[in-house]
């Protein structure tokens, strides 16, 4: 790839990003930053959520993981299909019938002070730290396909990245995203279906019959594994998808503000069941271009590298020409910033309405409060690139990534226990159960081998991390106060 023509797309990628973002912000205030004054169209968002929901992560670790799981990813995305489900029929009902904008003010309504903030905290350590793992990942790429061959040090090309992302968010923000990430999820699946297409006839393949048949027949396309010892078994996966779809959509600010800007639930509901549609395709359609890669560098003789992450990279920008490399390019971009933009507004949402309670200001006020968070937010991102790319360790990163996935069981078993049971709790306490819950799923996670006969917890660990909290919050229900029917999803 000339590193000219990448900065060509590049800038024509973000000038179009940009002129939609001054169309998008006109006239905006603080509540079209944070709803978008729920006009949003519900196809919009259904769409432009799959960009969201993957990332510049996803998008290069999934082909590349096909040569170790095969098709068994496929497993998490069927399981994916349930939590959605429960996503659309329980939680969001539930969200639009107390008019929330921050998704976590439903745990002061429900348990109290300490468990809002406490929820609120937890979403705002992982997204900040998950989020800035996928870009910092992503940036790597961008890195080494345009701005080191132009002699850009990675701490500036960093900076320009975040920057363009303030840009076009700081003003309009989920209104504004909601429209770019439809835009970047058309980039991102035209860079898939045309990479498969372009890969397909290097190995003279016509048709999709020939494409199905060559992926089909490949060592690479089975899906479904029955032992029980091994961490590709069905039942592992597919309930590993459920929850992750239910903790990382339904109980995440940022996907759940773009269902929040549906005029009513019924469209959000809509929107819920299309973006199911399309995300699983998306995903079989991945897994499709893995396969494919490695059929084409065998047939050609190519080695596959070291780290699985860097094999569709590399053969994009050195092998398959330039139309697959500007279309990889396109495709990389897209589902980075489709998936840090939108952390990034959901971010400064959380902070401004759980913590600096913006919705009590005038809007002059809280105008000035959100542009400053929003660039603490964007500095934190910065700074968190920085120390990651200090510390040049995938194994460190590949922890801190895990370490913020914990994060998400508190959340699990807080909404779990708020939604299906009707007991208060003793709120000043429920801070240490969901800093306790984490550490005692590490301990477990850690000596699972040892403690269950060589049983090894994946996925699993998000479903234990919330049974923990579950748990703790059981023990400390507190019978003196009246239950709290009106906030349960039975209702």
């Amino acid at each position: 790839m000339n590193p000219y023509i990448s900065l060509v797309i590049l800038i024509v990628y973000f000038g179009m990003l940009i002129t939609v973002s001054i169309y998008t912000s006109r006239g905006a205030d603080t509540n079209t930053f944070f709803t978008a004054n729920r006009q949003s169209p519900w196809y919009l968002v259904a769409f432009g959520m799959i960009g969201t929901s993957l990332s510049g992560v996803t998008f290069v670790s999934v082909p590349g993981a096909v040569a170790n799981i095969q098709f068994s990813y496929f497993q998490v995305v069927i399981g994916y299909i349930l939590g959605y489900l429960v996503i659309g029929t329980v939680l969001m009902p539930l969200y639009y019938r107390l008019n929330l904008i921050s998704i976590y003010s439903y745990l002061e309504q429900r348990f109290g002070f300490w468990s809002y903030k406490t929820g609120s905290g937890f979403f705002l350590l992982s997204r900040t730290i998950g989020s800035a793992v996928r870009l910092y990942v992503a940036a790597q790429v961008l890195q080494l396909a345009l701005f080191k061959p132009l002699g850009v040090p990675f701490e500036v090309a960093v900076a320009i990245t975040i920057f363009l992302i303030w840009i076009y968010t700081f003003k309009g923000g989920v209104k504004t995203i909601i429209v770019t990430d439809t835009l970047q999820t058309f980039f991102l699946i035209t860079a898939v279906i045309l990479t498969i297409v372009l890969v397909s006839k290097e190995l003279n393949l016509k048709g999709i019959g020939d494409i199905w048949n060559a992926v089909d027949t490949s060592k690479y396309s089975r899906i479904f594994y029955w032992d029980i010892n091994d961490p590709k078994n069905f039942f592992k996966q597919f309930f590993a998808g459920v929850f992750i779809a239910i903790v990382m959509t339904g109980l995440d600010q940022d996907l759940m503000q773009k269902n929040l800007t549906c005029k009513n639930i019924g469209e959000a509901q809509k929107n819920m069941f299309w973006f199911t549609v399309v995300l699983v395709i998306v995903n079989f359609l991945f897994l499709s271009l893995g396969a494919l890669l490695y059929v084409y560098a065998e047939a050609q003789g190519i080695p596959a590298t070291a780290r699985t992450d860097d094999f569709y990279p590399m053969l994009a920008l050195n092998h398959l020409g330039l139309v697959v490399g500007i279309t990889f390019l396109l495709g990389i971009t897209a589902a980075t910033y489709a998936s840090s933009d939108s952390a990034l507004t959901a971010l400064t949402t959380a902070f401004c309405i759980d913590f600096m309670e913006i919705e009590k200001r005038p809007e002059e006020k809280r105008s000035t409060i959100k542009f400053w968070v929003h660039i603490m937010f964007s500095v934190i991102f910065y700074l968190v690139i920085l120390i990651f790319n200090r510390l040049n360790n995938k194994e460190v990163i590949t922890a801190v990534f895990d370490l913020a996935g914990y994060t998400y069981g508190p959340l699990l078993g807080l909404f779990a226990f708020g939604a299906f049971l009707k007991t208060q709790v003793k709120d000043r306490w429920v801070p240490l159960v969901c800093i306790l819950a984490p550490i005692l799923t590490y301990i477990i996670n850690d000596h699972s081998a040892e403690w269950f006969n060589g049983y090894k917890f994946g996925f699993e660990r998000l479903i234990i991390n919330g049974l923990i909290t579950f748990t703790g919050l059981w023990l400390l229900r507190d019978s003196r106060h009246v239950n709290a029917d009106r906030y349960t999803s039975a209702k």
